[in-house]
């Protein structure tokens, strides 16, 4: 059986340390934390699970910390976590049952990745992550912020779903400023840091210098497929938010040209037309992204609502719109299927059975 080293770093972590570390504790064969300046009581959580706890200065790189914390394992394989990410009990034991079985030949593991969860505990955002490494100084790595390790070699995926689970959602603009910092150095940006930075100026209300630097990343044509259809996406929406009607519709149709569009971009396309009540060409794109296939081996992020729920009750809403009342409540049901507990399903459950009944009502 292989040997498996869990490596992390950590800061302020004190409210979820111990849930992840108990988590994956029964899965691993070592763990090493790098705490990069706590003022809270992360180190003392820590020390309840290993002693080989070791201190890192912050230089606003998480790749370095991170390969700091690599470069201390002793197992055959090594494994990162975030403090607020969570090894499910069903996870965890797979996981051993993989160590037990796992081909030495295999160089890297790829996991899922799953967040924001709905109320039946399925998340709603899904990627893959490269997850577990052999420990060769061949797998280190790479980014500032928004880090990765490229895969090569023999590489291996797993349905092993790691759940990140942050106690708060209040967005950090932690990896902005060492973004913005990059650019007052001016540092070479990768294309992937071209892609990041983009995205999180979008998520922090900066649209216009999100939109550009989104396009310098098209233009630059060297971004992997999947960020360069999330790309025309993301751009899109900071056209829209702009008041750039056009250049939106324009920057989702550009995604087409790298390939068979996904669930994201129909629905993104099937929004752009029902919000100008075009409810024709809302109800093509719609169905599109009902009929789509989610693209798990791609390795890009899956937002699993756009593959279900959220075509189909944006189709109840098309078919309300132009009076086809019994495709609407078809639509309405089908999206039950995916959320039976959602507001917008059981509202317009309610809704449908009043018109029914005003129907029954006029008709006597």
């Amino acid at each position: 059986m292989v040997t498996l080293s869990l490596c992390m770093i950590v800061r302020d972590e004190e409210a979820v340390l111990a849930r992840c570390l108990q988590s994956v504790r029964a899965a691993v064969d070592e763990m090493i934390l790098v705490d990069t300046g706590s003022l809270d009581g992360t180190r003392e959580i820590a020390g309840g699970f290993t002693e080989k706890i070791y201190d890192f200065t912050w230089i606003d790189d998480f790749s370095a910390a991170r390969n700091y914390a690599v470069s201390k394992a002793s197992g055959d394989y090594w494994m990162w976590l975030d403090a607020d990410d969570v090894l499910p009990r069903e996870a965890a034991e797979k996981l051993i049952r993989l160590k037990k079985q796992l081909d030495p030949k295999t160089d890297v593991i790829m996991m899922p990745y799953g967040m924001e969860f709905d109320s039946r505990n399925r998340p709603l955002f899904l990627y893959y992550r490269e997850r577990i490494l052999r420990n060769s100084p061949r797998y280190r790595f790479q980014g500032r912020v928004h880090e990765c390790v490229p895969p090569a070699g023999e590489i291996r995926k797993e349905d092993i779903l790691v759940e990140h689970r942050p106690l708060s959602r209040k967005r950090s603009d932690r990896n902005l400023k060492i973004y913005e910092k990059m650019k007052k150095e001016k540092a070479v940006f990768t294309s992937r840091d071209l892609y990041y930075y983009g995205r999180e100026l979008t998520e922090h209300g900066a649209y216009e210098k999100g939109e550009k630097i989104l396009r310098q990343f098209l233009e630059r044509g060297a971004g992997w497929e999947e960020d360069c259809l999330e790309a025309c996406r993301q751009r899109a929406f900071c056209l829209e938010q702009l008041g750039q009607e056009e250049k939106a519709l324009e920057a989702l149709l550009r995604g087409l040209a790298y390939g068979v569009p996904g669930g994201e971009i129909c629905c993104a396309l099937g929004q752009h037309f029902l919000n100008r009540r075009r409810y024709k060409e809302a109800i093509w794109w719609f169905r599109q992204a009902l009929s789509s296939k989610k693209r798990e081996d791609s390795g890009g992020f899956i937002r699993e609502d756009c593959y279900g729920y959220l075509p189909a009750v944006s189709l109840c809403v098309c078919y309300d719109r132009i009076g086809d009342l019994k495709t609407a409540e078809r639509y309405n049901e089908l999206a039950g299927t995916y959320k039976p507990e959602d507001p917008s399903y059981l509202y317009n459950k309610a809704y449908f059975l009043q018109r029914e009944k005003q129907i029954k009502r006029d008709s006597i």
